[in-house]
Formats: C-alpha cells, sequence, structure tokens
C-alpha cells in the first residue's frame, strides 16, 4: 500500500493510486510513435485476458473471440459509445434501473433518438427478474437490454448472471455497464452471454481518469458497422483503425495510457481479478462491521451489498450534519462521498483503490473521532428509516 502523501479517495473512481502508477506516467509520449503502438496493442490484449481470468474458456467459441476497443473520455463517453454503436437507429432498448447510472443510460438513449423503455426499481433493489420476463413477452421490439453491473449510487451489486439468462431465453442481445465492477467482481463469459461490456480505466484497474474501454465479440462489432451517431464515439471505427494503423483515430490521453498499463501489471501482481476482490472484500468487511459496531446502519442488506462501496444512513441524531462530517474526515486525510438517493439521507464510503484493512481501520478511528467532535451520541437512524429498507430488501 502507498505512503499517505496525498488523501485517500473512498471514492468509486477517480481513486488511490499506488507510486508506480503516478511514476509512469511521468514521461512524455508521441501518440504516433512505435513505442506507444505496442503500448496500446498490449493494454487491449492485457483487457481481455482480464475477462477470460474468470471464464470458461472450454464453452468459448474460439471463432468468436473478444475484443476491447479503448475510447477517450470519461466512463461515461464510453457508455454512449457503446449505446450509440451497438443498438440500432431502428431498434428498441430496455433499461434495468436501480439508481443513477441507470437513469443516464436512458438518458443518453432519448439524446440519440433511441427508443427505449425503462424499469425502475427505485434506489436500492435489484432488478426484477419476473418484471423483465413480462417485458420481454410483451414487447417484441425490444432487441438489446442495458443494465448496470455495480450501481455505485446505492453500491448494490446487481445479479447480472440471472439477468442474462433471461435475456437470452428470449434471444434479445445485453449490455452490461460495469464501470465499478471490472477487474474485481468475476465475469464468466460462457455463462453470462453479452455483446458489450464497458469499464473504465480509473475504477478496479486503478489507473487515473481518462478513457474508458469496450469488451465484445468480433462479430458483434463487425455488425455494428453505420450504426453509431457520431464520428468520435464510434466503436466500429475506432476498432477499425486500431487495428489498421496500430494507434488511436483522434489524440490519445497518453500519460493515462502509460499509468494504466503499470496498473494492469499491478493488477496482474496482485492475483487478478480474484486477488483484486479479496482485498475489496476484507475491506468491506471491516468497514462495514466497524460503522455498525458505531451504530451506523447499512442502506442494503447484507446480500446486496458489493465490495466496491457501501451506503449508509444518516444518524438521527441532531448534532449530526453531513458538511460537518465531510470535513472532519478530509481534515483526516480520508474524502468520502456523498449519497445521490431519493429515499434517504445517506453517504457512501468506497472500499476501491489502493487502500487495504490498516487503511480501513484508520478511517473508522476517524469516522468515531469526528463523531465526538460533532457531540453526536448515537449513530443510529430514525427508526422509520429502517423499517422501510427492510420492507423493501425483503425482496
Amino acid at each position: 500500500m502507498p505512503e499517505n502523501l496525498e488523501k485517500y479517495l473512498l471514492t468509486p473512481g477517480p481513486l488511490t493510486t499506488s507510486k508506480l502508477t503516478k511514476q509512469a506516467m511521468l514521461r512524455d509520449i508521441g501518440s504516433w510513435d512505435s513505442d506507444f503502438k505496442k503500448i496500446t496493442s498490449e493494454i487491449r490484449e492485457k483487457l481481455v485476458n482480464i475477462l477470460m481470468q474468470t471464464s470458461n474458456i472450454n464453452k468459448i467459441k474460439n471463432s468468436d473471440p473478444y475484443i476491447s476497443i479503448p475510447m477517450q473520455g470519461s466512463g461515461t463517453f464510453s457508455v454512449e459509445a457503446m449505446l450509440g454503436t451497438f443498438v440500432p437507429k431502428t431498434n428498441k432498448a430496455l433499461v434495468l434501473s436501480n439508481g443513477s447510472y441507470g437513469k443516464r443510460c436512458s438518458t443518453i438513449l432519448n439524446y440519440l433518438g433511441r427508443d427505449n423503455d425503462f424499469i425502475d426499481m427505485g434506489d436500492f433493489l435489484p432488478p426484477d427478474p419476473q418484471l423483465l420476463e413480462k417485458k420481454l413477452e410483451q414487447d417484441p421490439h425490444i432487441s438489446h437490454v442495458i443494465v448496470i453491473h455495480c450501481e455505485t449510487s446505492s453500491g448494490i451489486l446487481n445479479p447480472i448472471k440471472t439477468i442474462s439468462k433471461i435475456v437470452k431465453s428470449f434471444n434479445r442481445s445485453l449490455l452490461i455497464d460495469s464501470m465499478s465492477a471490472f477487474g474485481a467482481i468475476p465475469i464468466d463469459c460462457a455463462e453470462i452471454e453479452f455483446d458489450a461490456l464497458v469499464s473504465s480505466a480509473n475504477k478496479c484497474i486503478e489507473g487515473v481518469p481518462g478513457f474508458g474501454f469496450v469488451l465484445t465479440k468480433k462479430s458483434v462489432l463487425e455488425k455494428s458497422k453505420n450504426n453509431s451517431h457520431s464520428l468520435s464515439l464510434d466503436l466500429y471505427d475506432q476498432w477499425k483503425y486500431m487495428e489498421e494503423k496500430g494507434q488511436w483515430r483522434f489524440t490519445p490521453p497518453t500519460h493515462t495510457i502509460l499509468g494504466f498499463l503499470s496498473a494492469l501489471n499491478q493488477h496482474a501482481s496482485e492475483g487478478g481479478v480474484l486477488g483484486r476482490l479479496n482485498r475489496y472484500e476484507a475491506n468491506k468487511n471491516i468497514l462495514v462491521e466497524g460503522m455498525r459496531d458505531l451504530g451506523f446502519e447499512t442502506l442494503l442488506s447484507d446480500k446486496w451489498i458489493s465490495p466496491i462501496i457501501v451506503s449508509f444512513l444518516y444518524p438521527a441524531d441532531e448534532n449530526f450534519n453531513f458538511k460537518t462530517f465531510y470535513n472532519l474526515m478530509k481534515n483526516q486525510n480520508f474524502i468520502i462521498y456523498p449519497g445521490k438517493l431519493t429515499v434517504a439521507d445517506t453517504f457512501r464510503i468506497g472500499c476501491i483503490g489502493q487502500i487495504d484493512n490498516n487503511i480501513m481501520r484508520k478511517v473508522l478511528k476517524a469516522v468515531k473521532a469526528s463523531l465526538s467532535e460533532m457531540n453526536v451520541k448515537s449513530a443510529i437512524p430514525k427508526n422509520s428509516i429502517i423499517a422501510e429498507r427492510e420492507k423493501l430488501n425483503s425482496f
């Protein structure tokens, strides 16, 4: 783990990066240079290897390989690129939403002029398989289903395996926003069939912001020619150019990419997907247990809490003020995250990035000290909120 040279970012990304990753960005390189072309090729290969790590390779058709396409910009740029490239203009998509990022997918589709429907489960329930089946039965025009793998609005880890089976049974296509999960949550692409999966450099691979990437089968990408609404966000054209020229169509974030290659190598050294998952799970377990010992309640029941980020309900104590709490934590070198929900007041603490068990224990000490400074006697939330949570979490 790194020395605490700066504040720890307890968020779902950007997040705390290692000294090695930072150091890798301390050189300049030309985007047209042969060395940079090799780096781009290496990164694309390593991303596919991460997908294969937890997949049953014997069940995957060798004739239809998975490929990766990096895309400049924030993660949302890559989400829009995925939706615009793989959902044809004349087709209809169904968005499974239980937070801000599901809603954002629907907003993107509306901007693109793509017909779409919407199943909204509120802020902290997983998609309902029966509702999904009913929608697909009733509407044969739906060609694509879109789901968020880990909805960081609440921290819920959605059951993409169950969703994939239903989508496959109706012979529809699945698009996965795995922004905050890829690289730490196993995905067996032999069991979880998808047309495309999108993630970002600054999440579980522990790089820095600047680009995202999409993983897809080659055959699916080849069918997407001329679908895109955009010159710069056309994944098919991006892929063709990289295949033919070995470089990005437009100026890439060179320093971010150098840092990402280092982060990928560190990911492998830690044990790949499962190694990273083990550390994040340990962080989450220490955090949840320690916060509950202090009186806090999690928004989600245990079965839905992800090892990515955890939402906690505000204490009922009248002395608790989130802005003050945030600043007190910041003064102790920990940057936490406000909530993004409508049903309850929450804040979030991330478990990912270059943090370990020792750091997480220091987080708990900082929380305890902050409550004491605010003269908060109890972190227990309102009974009415707990009752509402239990009713919904019985799903």
